[in-house]
């Protein structure tokens, strides 16, 4: 099965293609440019330097969320138009698995994370045994405090990815809870882990035509608590 995989989640951008378990190439940029600039060109040069067009494919993977509204809105919106264009399925994959899929070769607990900003990270946890990663948790938005608690009395050493890695291993190292962080190249999220994790989709039967493809963003927007603070600080006429 030949995947191409897009990954905009955060502050970097990534493509990959992959045959089945196989990476065949991967694109990966965290230059500062928006994803508006990158992801699409990203995914049609790959493609065109391994001699292969989208109709080629067997499947679209995008991570569809926790992380940035504007980045997931533009992986969405890349991926349906690809789709559409080849009537291909697409795999809703979620970014924090995703990152537990680039380390399932490792053995213990995984703790991905990701700065979701109002002293709060997009968290899920998993056990990984060196093949594959099982769910400790569901993805969600957390308060650094609430994730020390949890986590409060573990022996087991948290493995600590993502883009909010750091933050997240500087509260619990602080609160005595042991961790350790990922290898730096494996620590960001990559286009790879979202097509690892799109395979196993797709083997259980689990993916979906492009009309159904949406961001999933776990929290309300910040334009959406505000909208919603206007209307509760608005008196209602008797």
């Amino acid at each position: 099965m030949k995947i191409l995989a897009l990954e905009s989640s955060a502050t970097a951008a990534s493509v990959a293609l992959c045959q089945g378990e196989e990476l065949i190439a991967q694109s990966f940029l965290h230059t500062g440019l928006t994803h508006s600039q990158t992801l699409l060109p990203m995914a049609q040069r790959l493609l065109a330097d391994c001699g292969l067009t989208v109709r080629d494919l067997d499947l679209i993977a995008v991570a569809a969320g926790p992380g940035s509204f504007t980045g997931l809105r533009i992986g969405v919106a890349a991926a349906k138009g690809l789709a559409w264009a080849a009537q291909l399925p697409c795999a809703s994959c979620s970014t924090l698995e995703a990152m537990a899929w680039s380390l399932a070769g490792f053995s213990g607990q995984v703790c991905a994370a990701m700065d979701a900003r109002r002293h709060q990270v997009y968290n899920a946890r998993f056990q990984v045994d060196g093949t594959a990663p099982r769910r400790l948790t569901p993805d969600r938005a957390i308060a650094l405090e609430d994730l020390i608690e949890e986590l409060r009395g573990c022996d087991t050493p948290q493995l600590v990815v993502g883009d909010g890695a750091r933050l997240c291993y500087d509260a619990l190292t602080a609160a005595g809870i042991p961790a350790r962080l990922a290898p730096p190249n494996l620590r960001q999220q990559t286009a790879w882990g979202v097509a690892r994790q799109a395979l196993e989709l797709a083997r259980a039967g689990q993916t979906v035509p492009p009309e159904a493809l949406v961001p999933v963003y776990h929290r309300l927007s910040q334009a959406e608590r505000e909208r919603l603070a206007r209307e509760q600080q608005t008196p209602t006429t008797p």
